[in-house]
């Protein structure tokens, strides 16, 4: 596997006590990333021959992947970007596939291929793969546990152990001939984690603003946060970053996260309380932009 730095995933949380001020809906949900990239042809090879994603869309300079109709990741082209490792940003992406047997069928698709990989994880809530796409934007795999194992143990369990690769390829009938073609339709993104430049200032923001619940935390180090109990839609960690800038522009990048939001009248609910803290909103086509305390751009839309 190749050298990355470890998860904060890898060490065990501390169950977190304090209520959001005021909930978001337990309906909300991680929508598509969008990242800017240095070469757009060598990205859409990689996320098609070894994600199985494929295109939906595409312009000059843009293109829409996704499993089934879904729409997941959102590639713009800078040529000759940079890897902007060390700044605020993308730690990892993660894709939630639908069953066990659908992540048994893309690791034996990984190792047929002889992808290198990141690193091989139980959580406890899930088991992960991890992999890093050229321009170094790092990427989970991974499915859940059924929610009644862990809900409400999430604080106290989650971390990180080895995979157990045996049982999990076990779902299989057949290692060499089972097929695969593209991540199962169905498959979400389950959660975004990001590098943040202060880790209290992100959980005063997702937190006490947006509304998540803090499900764990390593101190000023790492934090979990999410919507209706799930065991993290947002996580962030401040281990290379640290009251660092974002990255410039010429980097390859995060440029965007969406959360999906019920309906309209939730969302405006937390514009109002962005608005109530002082942030600066945008709205554009049904959706509100705006900016965490690292400068990672946050998209609020609706369901469709």
């Amino acid at each position: 596997m190749a050298d990355a730095p470890l998860d904060p995933e890898e060490l065990t949380a501390v169950a977190a006590v304090a209520p959001p001020s005021a909930a978001i809906a337990a309906g909300t949900y991680m929508g598509a990333v969008r990242l800017t990239v240095a070469d757009l042809d060598r990205s859409i090879a990689y996320y098609g021959d070894v994600l199985g994603l494929v295109a939906l869309r595409r312009q000059d300079g843009l293109v829409a992947l996704g499993a089934g109709t879904r729409e997941l990741l959102v590639l713009e082209e800078v040529p000759r970007a940079v890897p902007s490792d060390g700044y605020p940003g993308l730690y990892h992406f993660a894709l939630l596939v639908p069953d066990r047997a659908d992540l048994a069928r893309f690791l034996a698709h990984l190792a047929r291929e002889r992808v290198p990989l990141v690193g091989l994880s139980d959580h406890f809530v899930s088991e992960a793969i991890y992999l890093q796409d050229p321009d170094h934007h790092g990427i989970e795999v991974y499915w859940d546990r059924p929610r009644e194992l862990w809900e409400g143990q999430v604080g106290e369990r989650m971390g990180t152990w080895a995979l157990d690769v045996d049982s999990l390829l076990s779902e299989l009938p057949d290692l060499a001939s089972e097929p695969f073609d593209a991540l199962a339709d169905g498959t979400v993104m389950g959660h975004v984690h990001l590098r943040a430049a202060d880790v209290l200032e992100t959980i005063g923001f997702y937190r006490d603003v947006l509304g998540m619940e803090l499900i764990a935390q390593l101190g000023e180090q790492a934090a979990f946060l999410s919507a209706g109990g799930y065991h993290h839609h947002i996580g962030a960690n401040a281990w290379e970053t640290r009251r660092r800038e974002p990255a410039p522009e010429g980097t390859a990048r995060l440029r965007e996260v969406t959360i999906v939001l019920p309906d309209a009248r939730e969302r405006d609910r937390v514009v109002a309380r962005l608005t109530a803290a002082g942030a600066v909103t945008e709205p554009v086509d049904g959706a509100v932009l705006v900016a965490d305390p690292s400068g990672i751009p946050l998209r609020l839309g609706v369901e469709a």
